[in-house]
This record gives structure tokens, sequence and C-alpha cells, in this order.
């Protein structure tokens, strides 16, 4: 179904039409503080970031798992479980401010410019040992159906967050709207979040700055909660690994 899309001609390509090449990135550079080694550090047996290498490639729809780092013993851990590191992040990609976005755009032209022709592009991050492969496979499913600019895992907040309430400087509390706080949940919108998961893409879009993830041109794939967990502490680690085991056990992963 996917085998073939038609565009416009390109230079090196005949009539207009081209096979798909679709790649997953990885950002994970090195010198994680809270978690240190947090992208290769073991998770259930395995370096963190093989269960996103893994679910990527078992996905059946991803040619090339490219992995941006800094960091050589993480490089050397992606090689080992099949992915490829076709360039090193540069130093000012990799310190504690950089974005995503920048990142990635980073990597879709350093692929371009190797000669590879991509067409559409995953942002998978290395701590999303929750994501099966058969997610990966729907997101790139959905954009190319849809042709949407992005689609991204998501999550609903399990409670009204128009509901939420503030705590002032002098301890005491205020609602965050004072308006929605006398509503019942019932008459609220449903609110989501990002998962931190997943993020598919046109490969051209990638590369537009302008271009917005969470935008009118966007869809969710919205998970249940038991598979998002972000993991910025060993608390958050923990139960990740509960999560994951509990996935394992019941044949869900």
């Amino acid at each position: 179904m996917f085998g073939t899309l038609k565009i416009d001609a390109r230079p090196g390509c005949d009539n207009g039409v081209r096979h798909t090449m679709n790649v997953a990135i990885i950002p994970a550079r090195g010198g994680s503080k809270r978690i240190p080694g947090k992208n290769i550090k073991l998770f259930c047996g395995k370096p963190m970031i093989a269960h996103s290498i893994i679910s990527a490639l078992d996905s059946g729809i991803i040619d090339e798992v490219i992995v941006s780092t800094d960091d050589e013993q993480i490089a050397q851990t992606a090689s080992d479980f099949g992915a490829t590191v076709p360039f090193m992040r540069p130093a000012e990609l990799a310190d504690d401010y950089t974005g995503t976005r920048p990142v990635m755009r980073h990597a879709v032209q350093a692929l371009f410019d190797s000669g590879r022709d991509i067409t559409h592009v995953a942002c998978i991050y290395a701590t999303a040992p929750l994501l099966p492969s058969s997610i990966i496979r729907k997101g790139f499913e959905m954009l190319v159906e849809s042709n949407s600019d992005y689609v991204f895992t998501a999550a609903q907040f399990s409670f009204p967050i128009q509901r939420a309430i503030m705590q002032t400087p002098s301890g005491g509390v205020t609602p965050f709207d004072n308006v929605a706080i006398a509503k019942r949940s019932q008459d609220l919108p449903d609110a989501f979040h990002d998962a931190g998961q997943l993020y598919w893409g046109k490969a051209d879009i990638w590369l537009d700055p302008s271009s917005a993830i969470f935008g009118e041109n966007s869809q969710m794939i919205v998970l249940p909660s038991h598979r998002v967990q972000d993991i910025d502490t060993p608390e958050d680690w923990q139960r990740a690994e509960l999560l994951y085991m509990l996935l394992q056990k019941e044949g869900h992963r």
C-alpha cells in the first residue's frame, strides 16, 4: 500500500515516481543529570535506547533507524542493536537548552545531504520503552492516509485541567480558572497532553521551522494511561519498569 508515492519530478527521480524511504530518528544526547547515563542504562534487561530501536525496526515500515547523539558510548550501543549513526551531533545542539526541533532539522538535513531520499520521518524518543511497534506503524498509516503534516502520540488528562488550583505565595490556594472551577467535570471539554514518545512527519515539513507539531494539520494517537510515562526521575523509572513488565506479562508488548 505504501510502496510508492507519486510526487513532483525531482532530479534523479524518473517520471516523478520514487520509492518512499521512511526513517526513524532517535535523539539521544549524553550528559543526563537527573538519571546519569539514562539513554543506555539497563531498563528491564536492555539499554533504554534499545527498546525504541527494536520497536522501530519491528514496525515493518522503517527503512533505517538513525540515532542523533554526541556520545560515543550511546553511538556504540545504538549500533549494537541495529541502528546507524552516520554523523555525530554537533556540540551546539547537545546542551541542556536545545529542543528537539533543531536537532531533528539538523538530522533530516544531514540525511538529505548524504543522498538518502527520505519522504517520511518518525522522531522517536530514546526513553519510550512503552511504545509498541504497532503504534509506530499506525502513526505512519494515519500520516499518509490523512495527508497531515504530523501525527503524534498523546494521552488524555485524567482530571479536568480547567479545574486546576494553584498555591499562592502566602500558602493559600486560588483557582486556575475562576469560571471553570464551578462547573461539573462532564461540562468541560476533554484535554490531552503530548505523550513524549513518537512524532511522525513529512521529511520536508520537519525542515520548516514554522511548522507546528501541535497545530491544525496534525493528528493525535490517543494512548491509554498505562502506555504513557515520563522518565525524568528514579521514581518515574521504577514505575515505567513496572508498567513494562505488566504489559509483557499480559502479552501486550
